[in-house]
């Protein structure tokens, strides 16, 4: 871990609380925060504006903190959703939310069925496309095997998003939606965009 992150780290939490409390205030932008948010406009391929890309990646990042405290990673893997889901043509907010319920963000998850990384998918994906090699808990590979399968779920559901979630989750014909609920849940309240 980053010595600088250790020190910083503790500042960034006190800023933020005071500035939950005191909304007019705003603390000073983080330099490496603001290099590292750059840096990752300048290379992303599926923002079609530099402002929208930057206000995106601020807010997103600011909200994902407590979830990924490793400031690059969390914007190389804001870049990466972003990317996924706009090249199938789904909200952003929509994966990162699923990302949250499946794997709480962590890229090593694996579940007692199997699944594995981000977006949790099962690895029998690989030997089904012909890419038994491929590792799931690669962040690239994991998000767009998992955005592309969940863009699958949309369209057979014609966009019903309930619907969709459940086929993801393998929990179709739950009457009571619990896992589409709770990305639902998630989506609505942390990672809405305003």
């Amino acid at each position: 871990m980053d010595l600088r992150f250790l020190i910083i780290a503790p500042l960034f939490v006190l800023l933020a609380g005071f500035a939950a409390a005191n909304p007019a205030v705003q603390p000073a932008t983080d330099p490496e925060l603001r290099r590292l948010l750059t840096e990752a406009i300048e290379s992303s391929e599926s923002f079609n504006d530099r402002f929208d890309a930057e206000v995106w990646l601020f807010d997103m990042s600011s909200r994902m903190q407590r979830y990924v405290p490793d400031k690059g990673f969390r914007l190389e893997l804001l870049k990466n959703i972003h990317r996924e889901a706009s090249r199938v043509d789904l909200p952003p907010e929509l994966v990162i939310a699923v990302i949250e319920i499946e794997s709480s963000f962590d890229t090593f998850a694996i579940s007692k069925s199997g699944a594995q990384g981000l977006m949790q998918v099962m690895p029998f994906w690989l030997d089904e496309i012909g890419h038994p090699e491929d590792n799931l808990v690669d962040m690239n590979t994991n998000l767009r095997m998992g955005c592309t399968i969940l863009k699958y779920y949309m369209d057979m559901e014609k966009n019903n998003l309930r619907g969709a979630l459940a086929r993801y989750n393998g929990s179709y014909g739950d009457i009571k939606h619990t896992y589409s609920n709770k990305v639902l849940d998630a989506l609505r309240i942390r990672w809405h965009q305003r």
